[in-house]
């Protein structure tokens, strides 16, 4: 008996179509249905590796790398200027499942500038960020907020040295008023100065030195006094 071969089977419209439009591998520039536009990389029909993203409505751009379709690794975020017609860097570093994290830097519209560690859009970890007043602020950030250990440096050279939270100094801190030649050491709770000791420093070479020297008081255990009213203060919270 003869043996009859079937002619092939062509598999149906719709799945040809559907793997024609499957886009792999580096491609020319692509437009979405909203006008946004797509040069790069492809893999499984979602943005895979490096590529230059720019959306239409904004005219903000994004060049770097991309993950199954969500920009992840190092990257560059500009916007374009409506005045201008310019652009201008907004975020420099590394991003996550579409998020700003890992280390970068973010350029604010008034000047500001954070470079440091992010975690999901926020602020997280160690950072600097320089104030468009002169400000200086180095250290630990949680949730867009100082937090932990940290500096901060005004623009007339007074600086505070020690714990936050919530983005107000709480905790032992160091307040240096090189202005007046004082420094304030002691206990900060949301933001105030609650319990602690004030001793010139650098008074005779302060550019605005306090009126009067801070008489000397001599106590037999300067510590045990401050330990016992701090004790004192927060036994009442």
């Amino acid at each position: 008996m003869p043996f009859l071969k079937r002619p092939p089977t062509s598999p149906p419209l719709s799945t040809l179509l559907d793997i024609k439009s499957q886009k792999c591998g580096l491609r020319h520039t692509v437009f979405s249905a909203s006008g946004n536009e797509y040069t790069g990389e492809w893999q499984n029909n979602k943005k895979h590796g490096k590529g230059n993203q720019v959306w239409k409505k904004s005219g903000a751009i994004y060049n770097g790398e991309w993950k199954f379709g969500k920009r992840d690794g190092y990257g560059t975020y500009s916007i374009l200027l409506p005045e201008s017609k310019k652009y201008v860097k907004k975020y420099c570093g590394e991003w996550t499942d579409g998020k700003k994290h890992g280390y970068g830097t973010y350029f604010y519209k008034n000047s500001s500038v954070y470079e440091g560690e992010w975690s999901e859009d926020q602020r997280s970890g160690w950072g600097r960020i320089y104030y468009a007043n002169g400000d200086i602020y180095e250290g630990k950030w949680l949730k867009d907020k100082n937090h932990g250990e940290g500096i901060f440096i005004f623009s007339n050279g007074n600086r505070y040295e020690g714990s936050w939270r919530e983005g107000k100094k709480d905790g032992h801190g160091k307040f240096y008023y090189c202005d007046k030649g004082q420094l304030y050491e002691g206990l900060w709770v949301d933001g105030v100065p609650k319990c602690g000791t004030l001793s010139d420093v650098g008074r005779d070479g302060a550019p605005m030195p306090a009126k009067y020297q801070i008489p000397k008081v001599h106590l037999i255990d300067t510590q045990l006094v401050l330990r016992e009213a701090e004790s004192a203060y927060l036994g009442r919270f």
